[in-house]
């Protein structure tokens, strides 16, 4: 588990940011091309050894790789200033996991459907509040963390939490420590999130909820560019499905505590997902 503590380009292993490029054609001449991330484990982060991985990351590697594109630069940035990150050409594509929706859509574009995922509560052992879901929190002595620029946030107040009930904090880190410190009864998060921490904080106190979705839809992540990116996003698109179809994407994400449940229905699609954005 590791928290965003600083915005700027990531030099480590797997990672150099030397020859990298926000330009997709300048990218398959250089075999580098930069990417912006958040540091949220399981889907964009650096590990131990320093290299950027996650479930985002080791798909993007797979699929530019017959683009003729073999090294990724880390950028790393708040995960509210991905998209505005992007616009300003700091990096050529986001690889975080972050969802489609039509307001994100209106600034961005964004590859197939790559996963889907339901959200989760990280709660005291037991749970004794009782906190399953959003509707839950309203009206019981409780406040609950989410993550700066998160879903969470909006489907909390969607839900009619009070904003008086929700802490926003900057980093994985931080929310896990506010709930085990006691500073907040839980943390709203995605369930595959939610698993991640635990098994790599055994002894923590926590559990986690059953997943439970949104508006009876699971949320679904994809990898983000700037509008006008055809070439990039078509040519991106044509090799993920291709990773999808073969069986090498579930293979790939299978370490990061993804399974064919997060595998997206094959006839979904993007513009399905971003309305009339």
């Amino acid at each position: 588990m590791r928290g965003v503590a600083a915005t700027g380009l990531v030099t480590a292993t797997g990672c150099g940011s030397e020859g990298a490029s926000t330009s997709f054609k300048e990218a398959q001449r250089t075999g580098t091309i930069k990417v912006g991330f958040a540091n949220e484990a399981p889907y964009g982060f650096i590990d131990e050894t320093g290299r950027l991985t996650g479930e985002a990351p080791e798909v993007a590697r797979a699929v530019l790789k017959p683009l003729g594109i073999t090294e990724l630069a880390g950028e790393l940035a708040d995960f509210r200033q991905l998209i505005p990150g992007l616009k300003a050409n700091r990096y050529a594509f986001v690889a975080a996991g972050m969802f489609i929706n039509p307001s994100r859509c209106a600034d961005a574009a964004f590859s197939i459907p790559d996963y889907q995922v339901e959200s989760a509560f990280l709660v005291p052992k037991g749970n004794p509040k009782g906190i399953t879901r959003f509707t839950d929190i309203p009206g019981k002595d409780v406040l609950i963390a989410v993550l700066t620029g998160a879903v969470e946030l909006g489907y909390a107040v969607e839900a009619g939490v009070p904003e008086e009930q929700i802490v926003t904090l900057g980093d994985q880190d931080s929310v896990f420590r506010a709930v085990q410190d006691g500073r907040v009864y839980g943390a709203a998060t995605l369930d595959t999130t939610a698993a991640w921490l635990l098994e790599r904080n055994p002894g923590s106190g926590l559990e986690k909820t059953e997943p439970f979705p949104h508006r009876s839809e699971p949320g679904v992540g994809a990898f983000t560019f700037p509008r006008g990116a055809t070439d990039f996003v078509t040519a991106f698109d044509t090799e993920l499905r291709k990773l999808k179809k073969s069986g090498e994407w579930l293979r790939i994400v299978k370490p990061f505590g993804f399974s064919e449940r997060n595998a997206p229905p094959p006839d979904m699609t993007t513009d399905q997902l971003c309305g009339d954005a």
